[in-house]
């Protein structure tokens, strides 16, 4: 059986998992959908998810507020894994994080074939004009860093045992630094197949200010002193 999973990433149920639903699975805030939402902006039943051949359907059920995904208003779209879906104001991420990352893999060797096309056209170019052709620069080392994952096992363990005062003031943290993120990418837009997504030059700053403040608060704990 086909099965599907979302994480919230915003919303009243955000951080919640709603792992291998089977399909077909309906969506709202009333007690027979397969993925309840405790949004008072979502309809009784709001969308359906499908199956049709190997694609995954999204369907909007005429809901009061529409649904959304990567930015633009939908009645029906085929999902892929990483796209946000918005329904009311919940944000959902499609996909578990080994289909996100299998997406991403798929994408990157048609992006070299792409780049080695354009090498290729511009040493026929270059023939044709009597000009010497360049040997391709040379290949970068492969990092030794281990590549940025999302997966449960790759993830740090978070502190055991905290004070109440503490849990408290960590969650804030967190939910400062989500809600910057939450700000930056609420108005991406994406291309036609959802390959591409593109930020505004604010947004593109907010992410780096999230990432100079995960910085600073990361030396803060190494050495400490108030953070100014």
């Amino acid at each position: 059986m086909r099965t599907v999973t979302f994480l919230v990433l915003e919303g009243v149920d955000k951080g919640r998992v709603y792992k291998d639903l089977p399909v077909p699975v309906t969506i709202g805030r009333e007690e027979g959908n397969g993925l309840r939402l405790n949004d008072e902006r979502v309809s009784r039943y709001h969308a359906k998810i499908q199956i049709e051949d190997v694609d995954i359907i999204l369907t909007d059920l005429d809901s009061t507020n529409g649904t959304r995904v990567n930015g633009a208003a939908i009645q029906i779209r085929r999902l892929r894994p990483g796209d946000q879906v918005s329904i009311g104001r919940s944000m959902l991420l499609f996909g578990t994080m080994e289909e996100i990352a299998a997406r991403r893999a798929a994408a990157i060797p048609a992006a070299g074939g792409a780049q080695a096309q354009t090498i290729r056209a511009e040493e026929l170019a270059a023939a044709a004009a009597g000009r010497p052709i360049q040997p391709p620069p040379p290949a970068e080392p492969e990092s030794t860093v281990k590549a940025w994952s999302a997966f449960d096992d790759d993830l740090p363990p978070l502190p055991q045992k905290l004070t109440p005062a503490q849990a408290a003031r960590l969650s804030e943290i967190f939910d400062y630094l989500h809600r910057g993120l939450t700000n930056a990418v609420e108005n991406i837009e994406s291309n036609e197949d959802g390959t591409e997504v593109r930020l505004g030059f604010g947004e593109w700053q907010t992410v780096q200010a999230v990432q100079m403040l995960l910085a600073r608060y990361s030396r803060a704990i190494s050495e400490p002193e108030p953070m100014r």
